[in-house]
């Protein structure tokens, strides 16, 4: 059913469990996952040699390192995993990636970081759901 599972991460807690979903049914369906974290650039502008580039470095290595913990707990399933961090605009920067790899799923978190209200789905989220041309699953 699911040979490809992209699953877009920020570290919330409902990213966290789109992860955990992500990985049951990669373990489940003997899928491969590609996880992503994308750099919000629209909120800080691209760098160009100033605070901002710092920002931004910083934003990309707490992915990174995100990233490769989730690569880790897939290879002990014996899942494969590759990864990327990725600027842009979240909701695009998925669409596109999904589209790139020909995702079979999308699995994602309800909401993200930045979302402040309980129990209502981020609009991060809302526009995959919305826009996307495949299955998406929100943990």
């Amino acid at each position: 059913m699911y040979d490809t599972i992209l699953v877009p991460t920020d570290g919330s807690d409902p990213a966290n469990r789109a992860v955990e979903h992500a990985l049951e049914l990669a373990d489940s369906y003997d899928a491969s996952i590609h996880a992503m974290y994308c750099v919000e650039t629209h909120r800080y502008g691209e760098p160009a040699l100033s605070s901002t580039e710092i920002v931004l470095d910083n934003l990309e290595d707490k992915g990174a390192v995100m990233l490769e913990e989730l690569s880790d707990r897939a290879e002990t399933l014996g899942v494969d995993c590759d990864w990327h961090v990725c600027h842009g605009r979240p909701w695009e920067a998925v669409r596109e990636t999904a589209d790139e790899m020909d995702a079979d799923l999308i699995v994602i978190g309800y909401q993200g970081q930045s979302h402040t209200q309980t129990k209502r789905i981020g609009s991060v989220a809302e526009r995959i759901v919305r826009t996307a041309d495949r299955p998406v699953l929100t943990a």
